[in-house]
């Protein structure tokens, strides 16, 4: 239940991110509003792997 718990949370934040990054700086630039959103994913796709797997494990 933590785990699910957890990753739930995370993809709410990776959201929120996201988001907030595009109404805040990228709003009418889409080349890097694009870019930015692929930057993000891949950050936050970085850190599930080194830091939230352990959560997550069976």
């Amino acid at each position: 239940m933590v785990g699910r718990t957890a990753v739930v949370l995370y993809v709410l934040a990776l959201v929120v991110v996201v988001v907030g990054v595009d109404l805040l700086f990228f709003r009418h630039h889409f080349w890097a509003r694009l870019a930015g959103n692929i930057g993000i994913v891949l950050v936050f796709i970085a850190f599930y792997l080194r830091f939230m797997s352990v959560f997550t494990k069976s």
